[in-house]
């Protein structure tokens, strides 16, 4: 092929293997600069790249028609093609133009029947109580429901994934009725953003039914290319249950483990915690709904306050929103670190595992929580 030779500016032409004159274009400089670009660039679509290469080899460097198709491996058809497409359209002609495709066989209006049955509860079209959708069974509602052409299985699912719609998955919900749950989420989320410099704040609840749990057969560490493996397994020994509080300034944990979670056990440690921070002025004490962390008939709590000086408040968060008691994080934190991967022969060793893991988190590990969350954006009634 002749060294390359640059034409801007001037008229061009095409010539075939013969050298007849076949086309003449001024190429404009900017023209040019762009279909350099093509010919040129790293990350061009390799279709775009070789017609641009078939352009600028016979308008710009005007080599035969034949030498270019030889040296690009296409044929002189595809060369004239291309060349005629850019001298009429320019640029843009080197783009595909859009194809008609097949006639559309189903109507948008029985797409959307489709979606709309997925939407709905299989009951509804005769299915048996309890039901949920699968393909096969939305093909065979949708063919008995729906007016035209019958939809296959491939076109439902066509359909429902032009929408990202998958009837059959579902994901846990736990709704909270309280009617003021942004307002008392809020309430908590401020204490954990802006605490109040003359209080102790603590997150307190109870982990029950921690399960002092015997591995049938030792656990396999991790190896190159083979995750760890745990028995499957196990023989019960007992549980235990623990109940605690998480200072939210400094990260201490106080605990006390037994055997029950009963009313008298959680006051017995609500002593321990008053005795703790006995040079508190302010306690307030973040917990959830449970029975036994409210008044009950024997205003348990009124009397606890009074023995202790009145020095506590207790702040309650919205019923199921446990996420926002920061006591959550550490309870999963301790299951991560202390007990999942465990084997315990007995309650006893059980405790001493706890009590040992809090002890190094108090002394060593130990760290506050950075609560991320800001609450709920509110808007005032006269809004």
């Amino acid at each position: 092929m002749p060294k390359r030779r640059g034409m801007q500016g001037q008229r061009s032409q095409v010539s075939d293997a013969d050298g007849r004159p076949a086309t003449a274009c001024v190429v404009d400089p900017e023209v040019r600069r762009q279909l350099a670009a093509y010919v040129r660039g790293q990350r061009v679509e390799h279709r775009l790249h070789l017609r641009a290469r078939i352009v600028w080899d016979c308008l710009i460097e005007r080599h035969p028609v034949s030498a270019v198709a030889e040296a690009l491996r296409v044929t002189t058809k595809t060369v004239r093609k291309w060349c005629k497409r850019f001298l009429a359209e320019g640029m843009e002609g080197l783009h595909d133009q859009p194809r008609s495709g097949a006639p559309l066989r189903f109507a948008a209006a029985q797409r959307c029947e489709v979606l709309a049955i997925a939407c709905a509860n299989p009951e509804q079209y005769g299915c048996p109580e309890g039901s949920m959708w699968t393909l096969n069974r939305l093909t065979e509602t949708a063919a008995a429901h729906i007016a035209g052409p019958v939809m296959s299985r491939s076109s439902v699912h066509r359909t429902l994934s032009t929408v990202d719609l998958k009837p059959h998955k579902e994901k846990m919900w736990l709704h909270s009725p309280d009617p003021e749950f942004k307002e008392k989420v809020n309430q908590v989320v401020g204490l954990y953003l802006d605490p109040p410099q003359d209080a102790v704040v603590l997150s307190v609840d109870e982990k029950t039914g921690i399960q002092a749990l015997e591995r049938r057969h030792e656990s396999k560490p991790a190896l190159p290319g083979r995750p760890g493996r745990r028995e499957f397994e196990y023989v019960r020994h007992g549980t235990t249950s623990l109940i605690a509080a998480f200072n939210i300034k400094s990260g201490d944990v106080l605990h006390q483990l037994g055997p029950t979670r009963k009313a008298d056990d959680l006051v017995a440690f609500m002593d321990t915690v008053a005795d703790h921070y006995r040079d508190a002025k302010r306690i307030i004490i973040i917990w959830d709904n449970l029975n036994i962390h409210r008044e009950g008939k024997s205003q348990r709590w009124t009397q606890f306050n009074a023995r202790h000086g009145n020095r506590f408040e207790f702040r309650y968060t919205p019923i199921h929103a446990s996420w926002v008691n920061q006591i959550e994080i550490f309870f999963s934190v301790l299951h991560r670190r202390c007990l999942r991967r465990r084997s315990f022969l007995s309650v006893a060793a059980l405790e001493a595992a706890i009590a040992r893991f809090l002890t190094r988190w108090n002394e060593v590990d130990g760290h506050p929580f950075n609560w991320t969350f800001r609450g709920y954006p509110l808007q005032s009634k006269a809004a």
